[in-house]
């Protein structure tokens, strides 16, 4: 099979990942004017100029919203479906390199966003570079769509499909291979108390992570670390702050995580009465996959529930618990909702819609499919099925869409993590399938 990605593609890609790396692309609501923050602007257009040194004519919306670079002819037009913005960077001290350098350390690219999604996206711009390097003629147009609102409320993609063409068919390079051909309902939520009059609260970063850190400054410190020690959960002490130690993962994969929000809640539990401590400790517990609540949800096509307590708020005027819910494709929001509402009051609580995306279905005997399925066993030999999925990318945003890559099965997944990375080896084998497959995709009908 031929291959068209060369060691001079690698390293050209390289550079544009660590030029992107180097924006730190966190949301910032509004700063500057700008929709998202003044990083999230300038990345875009710096990815956009880039592209234009590649021979893409690009497009920028005039309220910083998204943009898109766009090369070929052809009626049809294929997406390649990219986020530039990412989450936050976490514990600094955790990381072994600084977050928004991109570092090659170890055979790995280091920095945030070299796995979610800024690699990945260069990834698939090089491979298609590598194709116009040898003079592919495509038949179809490909869109690079660069959003930048994914990791909060895809307000982006929104506003896209409001008022730009639909493409025939595409990919996002913002998930693992082989390929994701269904993705669980994304739903997140918050949950709406009373104050308190003793016991102040805040923790949690993005709805799409479990919190890692829950910390806790009060007069009930001592007692607070007694009952830790006798729950076994771990932390941290200094003279007059606690902080209860998890293990962080993507909301996705919420029970292969610790929940620190939910341990220092069930140690608080036994000194405070608080319905908003009630719930979480006893209607909800450390089970994240939302049994408790619903009974198990599950489905053989996306497997089960996820459930995850993001984020807790709690000051004098108000309690605030924020949810993230990944949905299996078969079951039913409003009556999950409808369950989640009603025990949720029996705590004084109510309940509020903050964000919603409905679930993802392309079939395995799509052309599309047939073709992404067919270039990733051709290139690796791996038989793994097309899968499902918790996770949300763009792919849901756009029919006849999937997510494609960038992870492989035996590969160390670290998006939203501390040190993420991605291995340069996967890397550059990911590029020659991106290259196959777009040169399949966009120049054989």
């Amino acid at each position: 099979m031929q291959t068209f990605v060369t060691e001079e593609h690698h390293k050209q890609c390289i550079q544009a990942i660590k030029e992107l790396v180097s924006y730190p692309s966190v949301c910032q609501e509004g700063e500057n004017g700008t929709p998202f923050g003044q990083a999230i602007q300038d990345v875009l257009e710096h990815s956009l100029k880039l592209c234009e040194k590649l021979g893409f004519s690009t497009y920028l919306d005039p309220e910083g919203y998204y943009g898109y670079a766009e090369i070929g002819q052809g009626d049809q037009l294929l997406a390649v479906l990219c986020h530039l913005d990412v989450v936050p960077a976490g514990d600094l001290a955790n990381w072994e390199t600084p977050p928004f350098e991109a570092v090659l350390k170890d055979n790995h690219l280091h920095g945030r966003g070299t796995q979610d999604d800024k690699g990945p996206s260069m990834m698939a711009l090089y491979a298609l570079k590598a194709l116009l390097d040898v003079g592919v003629v495509l038949t179809k147009r490909i869109r690079f769509i660069f959003g930048t609102d994914e990791e909060t409320l895809w307000r982006c993609m929104n506003r896209y499909n409001h008022l730009e063409e639909v493409a025939d068919m595409g990919f996002a390079p913002d998930s693992g291979f082989p390929l994701t051909y269904a993705e669980k309902g994304l739903l997140q939520a918050k949950l709406i108390g009373l104050g308190d009059k003793d016991i102040r609260l805040e923790a949690g970063q993005a709805y799409n992570i479990v919190p890692a850190k829950a910390s806790y400054q009060g007069p009930l410190l001592e007692e607070v670390k007694a009952e830790l020690d006798a729950l076994d959960f771990d932390y941290e002490i200094s003279d007059t702050n606690l902080t209860v130690l998890g293990v962080s993962r993507h909301a996705k994969d919420a029970a292969k995580g610790v929940n620190a929000i939910v341990r220092l809640a069930k140690a608080l539990r036994k000194f405070s009465d608080h319905p908003t401590l009630q719930f979480i400790a006893d209607a909800v517990g450390e089970d994240a996959t939302g049994s408790s609540l619903f009974g198990l949800i599950t489905d053989q096509a996306s497997g089960d529930l996820s459930f995850n307590i993001a984020g807790l708020t709690l000051t004098q005027e108000l309690s605030e618990i924020r949810l993230d819910i990944r949905i299996p494709v078969l079951a039913n929001k409003e009556e999950l909702v409808k369950v989640l509402s009603e025990k949720a009051a029996a705590y004084g609580l109510d309940y509020e819609e903050f964000d919603y995306l409905a679930s993802l279905y392309v079939p395995l005997d799509s052309s599309l499919v047939s073709t992404l399925m067919s270039v990733y066993q051709e290139k690796t030999g791996d038989r793994t099925p097309a899968k499902s999925s918790g996770g949300a990318t763009f792919a849901r945003t756009m029919p006849n869409c999937v997510a494609f890559g960038a992870c492989f099965p035996d590969g160390l997944q670290t998006e939203h993590q501390e040190n993420e990375r991605i291995n340069l080896d996967h890397m550059y084998e990911a590029m020659d399938i991106y290259a196959e497959a777009l040169y399949r995709l966009a120049t054989i009908d």
